[in-house]
């Protein structure tokens, strides 16, 4: 079962990532859900970065090459 209790019919690898193919209506219709948006995703790692700290990274990164290109040139 896949979220609210959906029956999952299979699973298929797709340009965008894992689908589950599930039945609805009893069974007289079929759709096609991404496995983020259901309970079946991978935990996130621990360690992530949010968008926040990809950004404050690439701050940090972008000024220690610009003290590193300032040395060079000095």
């Amino acid at each position: 079962m896949v979220g609210q209790g959906l029956p999952v019919l299979f699973s298929a690898r797709m340009k965008g990532g894992l689908v589950f193919v599930c039945e609805i209506d009893g069974g007289k219709r079929r759709i096609s859900l991404p496995q983020s948006w259901t309970d079946r995703g991978p935990q996130p790692m621990p360690g992530r970065f949010a968008v926040d700290g990809l950004t404050a990274a690439r701050q940090l990164i972008d000024a220690i090459g610009s003290r590193l290109r300032d040395t060079d040139r000095g």
